[in-house]
């Protein structure tokens, strides 16, 4: 990660509010609105209502530099848009984080409360920070990890606390029936996987795995953690530093900055050395 020696309190800002965080918490997006605005005069604040025009917000933004106030999920939208439009290496990101998926905000160094997150808009430094990129086009902020494969027929519901909800409250309003006989849960199994690091196999699909995590570790390399299924005594993790990963073998999904993506077969990550520029506490 490196600090590039910018001042940002005289830059002109382009504030972007995504929808979410103004539902969810009114009163922070008013305190960072008020701080943003009186730290920098002729800031712009922009409300945009959905996706599309937080997309054409950010298009339109010419020399002001963005701010995002919204969760995770907002300043992932707002990053991979621009780099899909190749401009990511020419703009310089701010975030406040507001909303209830803040962990990639917290991973990178951004201040939680939105006071001392717009100060630290106003006056920290750029930092430019490794990004993964997958051969979709995909951008990762954080670390991604495969989880043990589900088994067939599980709708990933670890990841969809709300439908758990909705399900118990379903069989409290539904007439009881008799009882059958317990039936054992499913559990996640190991998962037979091909992972490679710069071309050379890590592990292979004679080896069944726990787990598998990536994670952009500075100056151009990732770091990738495999643990085998253990026999016995514990098994030692298998670990690797390298530029592009792949992994392979059976349909699998990957968790990534507070989602679920897949299942798919095959998948390439490469890192991608200083992409993002990012405001952040000189102090970090």
């Amino acid at each position: 990660m490196t600090e590039v020696a910018t001042s940002a309190s005289s830059d002109q800002l382009l504030v972007v509010i995504d929808p979410v965080a103004r539902r969810m918490d009114g009163e922070s997006v008013r305190i960072a609105k008020d701080v943003l605005s009186a730290g920098a005069p002729g800031t712009k604040v922009c409300l945009p209502a959905d996706a599309e025009e937080f997309a054409r917000v950010l298009a339109r933004r010419g020399s002001r530099r963005p701010v995002v106030v919204g969760d995770d999920r907002a300043l992932l939208r707002a990053v991979s848009l621009l780099h899909r439009q190749r401009e990511l290496a020419g703009c310089v990101l701010s975030v406040v984080p507001v909303g209830g998926v803040l962990t990639v905000a917290r991973s990178l160094g951004v201040p939680m409360g939105a006071v001392a997150a717009a100060r630290a808009v106003l006056d920290g430094a750029e930092r430019r920070l490794d990004l993964l990129v997958d051969d979709s086009d995909g951008v990762v902020l954080g670390a991604l990890r495969i989880p043990p494969l589900a088994p067939r027929g599980d709708p990933q519901d670890a990841g969809r606390p709300w439908l758990r909800t909705c399900q118990s409250l379903v069989r409290t309003l539904v007439p009881a029936r008799p009882l059958r006989p317990a039936q054992p849960s499913p559990v996640a199994g190991p998962t037979r996987l091909r992972v490679e690091v710069d071309g050379e196999i890590l592990v292979d699909l004679d080896q069944p795995v726990e787990a598998v995590s990536v994670t952009p570790g500075g100056s151009g390399a990732a770091a990738v953690e495999v643990r085998p299924v253990s026999v016995g005594a514990e098994a030692s993790p298998l670990l690797a530093r390298g530029r592009r990963v792949t992994v392979s073998g059976a349909d699998f999904r990957y968790r990534a900055d507070s989602g679920v993506w897949g299942p798919v077969r095959r998948r390439t990550w490469t890192v991608w050395e200083g992409a993002l520029g990012l405001v952040l506490p000189t102090s970090i």
